[in-house]
C-alpha cells in the first residue's frame, strides 16, 4: 500500500480530522473596509493567526456603508508587516504560516466609490481583476470570499464575466464561488442575490441604518446584554480580557490590536466557519459552526432589508442554547455564541504562540474516532461511541462530552435531547430511538485539555436511522 491511500484509509478508519494533516485547504478571499471601525483590523490580526489554516488568495480594501469614498489597504499591509514579525515563532508551533512578503503581494483594491456606483461599463479595478483571476484559476477548491465589508468589487467581477461569456461559462464561474457576507453594508448584495440566483451566499440580510445588525447572526461573536441577549459569556469578549490576552504581552501583533469601540470582531464569524477545527463543514452551513448556524430558504421581508429576497439563500435561523445564567435562550445569536469560550480560549492559545516556545504554550488535542463519522442504525440498536485514540500533543489530560446537537438533524428540535449513557467518557453509548421513516441523528464529540488556556477540538458524527 503505497502512502498516500495508507494517509487515505487513516483517515477514513479513525475519523481524524487536525490541521496539520488537513489534504485540501480552503481558498480563502477576503474583501475589507478597514478603517471605518477597529473590528476590521481585529478581525484582520485573529485571521492571520489562522493563515496556515487556508490557501489565502488576496485581501482587497472595499468601501461599504461605513466607508463610502476612500479605500485603506495601507491599513492592511500595516497589520501583515506586525505579523511579519512574529511568523517564524508561529511556526515553532504549526507549518504552513505564509511568508509576510507573499501576503503583501495580493493585497490589492477595489474602488473609493459606494456600492452600485462601482458596478458597471468601466468599473473595473484590481480588486475586482483579481477575483476573476483567482476564480478563474481554481479547478478543485471553491474560493470562499468572506466580505466584511461592501461587495461592489465582487459585484463588478460578476458583472464583468456575465457580459462578457457564455451562459455555460457563467455557471461554471458562479459554481466555484461561496460567499459570507457579514450583513449588507452596501446596496449591491441585494444586486448580486437578485441576478445569479445560482450563487451560494451566506447572509443575514440588511443594512445598519435600519438596524440590521441588532437582528444579525454574526452579532453573536461578542453581543450581550446591550443586543438584548445575556446567556453568553460577555467578559471573554471585553476590553479587559483582551487587555490581558491579546494586547499586553503578546508581542508586536497583539501590540497592534485596537481597542473595541462597538462591537469586538463582527467580521470574525465569517472565517470561523472555515477552521477545520472538526466541527464545520463549509458546505452544509446548517450543520453549525464557530461562525454559526444557517438555513437555506427565502426569507419573508423585514424592514431591515434593502428589498424583498428573490430566492433562497442560507440565512439565519435558531439554536436552543442553555446560557452562562443557566437559562436557556433561543436565538440565531446562539449559534455562534454557543462556541464563545472555546473560540476565543483558541485565539488567546494562538496569540501566545507569536511569543511562546512550543514547551510554554498550549496546542489544541488531536480528535480521534474508533469508528467513522457516519454510522447506519436501525431503531432499537445501541450505538457504541468510541475516541479512545485521542491525544494530546502536550500530554495534557482530556475530558470529553458526547452531545446530540438536535437542529441540524432530521430527528431534532420537535424531541427531547437523545440520552446518552457515559456522556462525558472516552466512551459512550445510547438507544438508536423508534422512528418511523429514516431520520438523521448529530451527535457532536468535544474533547478539552487541560493547558492553559484549555483547547477545545471537535468530531461529527451522523447516524442516520432506519425504522
Amino acid at each position: 500500500m503505497n502512502k498516500f491511500f495508507l494517509i487515505l484509509f487513516t483517515i477514513i478508519q479513525f475519523g481524524e480530522i487536525h490541521a496539520q494533516e488537513t489534504l485540501h485547504k480552503q481558498q480563502v478571499l477576503i474583501l475589507t473596509d478597514i478603517e471605518n471601525e477597529p473590528d476590521d483590523t481585529q478581525s484582520l490580526i485573529r485571521f492571520l493567526l489562522y493563515s496556515n489554516q487556508w490557501d489565502i488568495l488576496g485581501i482587497i480594501a472595499t468601501t461599504s456603508t461605513h466607508l463610502r469614498d476612500r479605500i485603506a489597504p495601507q491599513r492592511i499591509k500595516e497589520v501583515i508587516k506586525e505579523y511579519g514579525k512574529v511568523q517564524q515563532n508561529l511556526l515553532k508551533h504549526e507549518k504552513g504560516f505564509p511568508e509576510m512578503d507573499k501576503l503583501l503581494n495580493i493585497v490589492k483594491s477595489g474602488l473609493p466609490v459606494y456600492g452600485m456606483q462601482g458596478v458597471g461599463a468601466g468599473k473595473d479595478s484590481e480588486g475586482s481583476e483579481w477575483i476573476i483571476k483567482m476564480v478563474d484559476q481554481s479547478e478543485k477548491q471553491p474560493v470562499w470570499i468572506c466580505s466584511w465589508g461592501g461587495t461592489n468589487c465582487l459585484a463588478q467581477a460578476l458583472w464583468k464575466v456575465s457580459m462578457s461569456r457564455s451562459f455555460d461559462e457563467i455557471e461554471t464561474f458562479l459554481s466555484k464561488i461561496r460567499i459570507y457576507t457579514i450583513s449588507d453594508q452596501d446596496d449591491s448584495g441585494p444586486w448580486i442575490r437578485t441576478n445569479f440566483p445560482n450563487l451560494f451566499y451566506i447572509v443575514s440580510p440588511g443594512y445598519y441604518e435600519k438596524g440590521a445588525y441588532h437582528y444579525a447572526t454574526w452579532c453573536g461573536i461578542s453581543g450581550d446584554q446591550r443586543h438584548s441577549f445575556s446567556g453568553p459569556d460577555f467578559s471573554i469578549v471585553d476590553n479587559p480580557w483582551l487587555d490581558k490576552n491579546i494586547r499586553e504581552g503578546h508581542g508586536a501583533l497583539g501590540a497592534k490590536y485596537p481597542k473595541t469601540e462597538f462591537i469586538m470582531e463582527g467580521d470574525t464569524p465569517s472565517f470561523l466557519y472555515l477552521i477545520p477545527n472538526g466541527l464545520n463543514e463549509p458546505e452544509h452551513p446548517d450543520w453549525g459552526s464557530w461562525g454559526g448556524r444557517y438555513e437555506l430558504y427565502t426569507p419573508r421581508y423585514r424592514k431591515w432589508f434593502y428589498q424583498n429576497e428573490t430566492r433562497p439563500i442560507w440565512t439565519d435561523t435558531e439554536d436552543e442554547v442553555t446560557g452562562n445564567d443557566g437559562n436557556t435562550y433561543i436565538s440565531n445569536k446562539a449559534t455562534v455564541w454557543r462556541w464563545r469560550t472555546a473560540y476565543q480560549n483558541d485565539f488567546a492559545a494562538r496569540m501566545d504562540w507569536t511569543i511562546k516556545s512550543y514547551k510554554e504554550a498550549n496546542h489544541q488535542p488531536i480528535v480521534i474516532l474508533n469508528h467513522l463519522n457516519n454510522i447506519k442504525a436501525k431503531s432499537g440498536d445501541v450505538i457504541h461511541l468510541n475516541a479512545e485514540k485521542s491525544t494530546d500533543p502536550d500530554g495534557d489530560t482530556l475530558t470529553y462530552k458526547w452531545e446530540h446537537y438536535r437542529e441540524p438533524g432530521t430527528f431534532g428540535t420537535t424531541r427531547l435531547p437523545l440520552e446518552i449513557s457515559d456522556s462525558n467518557q472516552q466512551k459512550a453509548y445510547f438507544i438508536a430511538p423508534k422512528v418511523f421513516k429514516p431520520e438523521t441523528i448529530h451527535i457532536i464529540l468535544s474533547v478539552t485539555d487541560n493547558g492553559v488556556p484549555p483547547l477545545t477540538r471537535y468530531q461529527r458524527v451522523i447516524i442516520t436511522v432506519y425504522p
